[in-house]
């Protein structure tokens, strides 16, 4: 084989094997797509204490929302977002929120999350997490903005705040905008859930309704696990699945 031949064929593979990993990298991404989209719910776990969000976070599984993400509100964010992949691993499926800049994503990704979840958008953090093959979730409020995020590759839009506009507005952003996937957060609670999901939202963007203040404070955990089933029964319900 000529050297030329040998060069080419080497190029070849070397392409073949850079495409089969472009498909597996979208493949766990579609994967941890899928798996929120299943759930149905990110708890937005914002604490000023991060002493027991692990905890808080292992509750939230034991009710069945097994998508967190840890807010960067959280002192020492970063060392909170190792430990919970540490301590749980893949049973939660674990995210990074309040992320305003390509740095901050970019750490909270080295540190373990899976996803980024903003309320704002920032174009370069969505280029920063298709690059690494990474969900995100920018946040958007008007037409414009949802449409500009969705084109520049959001996997999901989170609708923020959601309660200005309440399930009414989802709905009408839903006619000429199907194709969206959209996310409410800001107003989400127990009583308007399943009006949000009725409205065509894909998942629910969920804080201190569910992950209380009060009881990670006093460290009542029994009541994030139980508050965590009653919203995934919401979702379950609004599914036809239960």
């Amino acid at each position: 084989m000529s050297s030329l031949s040998s060069l080419l064929h080497v190029s070849s593979g070397m392409l073949l094997l850079a495409e089969h990993l472009d498909r597996m990298l979208l493949m766990f991404r579609d994967a941890t797509l899928q798996r929120i989209l299943e759930c149905g719910i990110v708890a937005v776990v914002r604490s000023e204490s991060p002493a027991r969000l692990v905890s808080v976070v292992r509750a939230l599984a034991a009710g069945g929302v097994v998508a967190a993400e840890i807010t960067f509100t959280v002192p020492d964010a970063i060392e909170v977002i190792r430990q919970v992949r540490r301590e749980l691993s893949d049973t939660v499926i674990l995210g990074a929120g309040t992320v305003l800049d390509t740095e901050t994503a970019r750490a909270a990704l080295l540190a373990g999350a899976e996803y980024i979840v903003a309320p704002t958008l920032n174009l370069d953090v969505i280029r920063l997490c298709r690059r690494y093959d990474k969900v995100v979730m920018p946040g958007a409020l008007t037409p414009t903005e949802i449409l500009t995020a969705w084109e520049a590759g959001a996997d999901i839009v989170k609708v923020f705040p959601a309660d200005l506009g309440g399930p009414p507005y989802f709905k009408a952003i839903r006619g000429p905008l199907p194709q969206i996937r959209l996310m409410p957060t800001g107003g989400v609670d127990l009583n308007t859930a399943a009006n949000f999901l009725q409205a065509g939202a894909s998942c629910l963007g969920i804080g201190g309704s569910l992950v209380e203040p009060k009881a990670v404070a006093s460290g009542d955990f029994d009541r994030i696990t139980e508050l965590a089933s009653r919203y995934r029964a919401i979702v379950r319900q609004c599914r036809g699945l239960s």
